[in-house]
């Protein structure tokens, strides 16, 4: 791999396969730049081990280290990707006509569409009535088939999430849905989310990733 003018460190991200560091690991692999792949094991509950925690004080997967810097929060290690490597045009700049989409599509995906997915996941997580966590789920389940919905309304008439360039957005929505696609309603029976995945699944960087985490894209294709 090629380092990028002005950036001379080994990346080094701290990951567990089909997690949210999935994310940063697209975004890595897209940006060619040399970086590490560092084994969390969550089956032995390694992000809560004493020297993860040192790194990463909240004990979640992903952290990503760059020389001094430590970073966890996997959009949050995405824009930082994006924006220490503008050349690559993973973010559209400041004061650019895309900029306010850009921000819009990733808080959304982060702050409401996995939000709402994480709650489905977990639902005895988010009521004390001990019957009540197939409900919670059945509700969570619609909320995410209505964003996806949303989304799928979005991407009429364009190739990607902002525009017709590829962004860190649509890497983080690629993770979401692969964490999504055995949902009652999954993401890629909407037309234009499925032809989206898809073409985004060809993409011979996504299937290298996939292939070292061990993820099937076959839902996509």
């Amino acid at each position: 791999m090629s380092i990028r003018k002005g950036h001379c460190s080994m990346y080094r991200l701290f990951y567990y396969p089909r997690n949210a560091s999935l994310a940063p690991h697209f975004v890595l692999a897209h940006l060619g730049v040399p970086f590490s792949l560092e084994l969390v094991d969550r089956k032995a509950d390694a992000q809560k081990s004493a020297d993860y925690l040192k790194l990463n004080p909240a004990g979640r997967i992903p952290t990503l280290v760059d020389g001094k810097t430590v970073l966890f929060e996997s959009p949050a290690i995405c824009l930082y990707l994006a924006e220490r490597h503008m050349d690559a045009c993973l973010a559209p700049a400041p004061g650019s006509p895309h900029r306010a989409k850009f921000l819009q599509w990733l808080m959304y995906l982060t702050n409401t569409l996995q939000a709402d997915y994480m709650v489905y996941c977990y639902p005895e997580k988010h009521t004390q009535d001990p019957l009540g966590a197939k409900a919670v789920e059945a509700a969570h389940s619609d909320r995410v088939a209505a964003a996806f919905k949303i989304l799928d309304e979005a991407l009429e008439g364009q190739l990607y999430l902002v525009g017709n360039t590829v962004t860190i957005c649509d890497y983080f929505l690629l993770m979401l849905c692969i964490w999504a696609d055995d949902m009652p309603v999954p993401p890629q029976s909407f037309p234009r989310l499925g032809a989206y995945l898809k073409r985004l699944s060809a993409h011979k960087m996504v299937r290298q990733v996939c292939n070292t985490e061990g993820i099937s894209l076959a839902a996509f294709t």
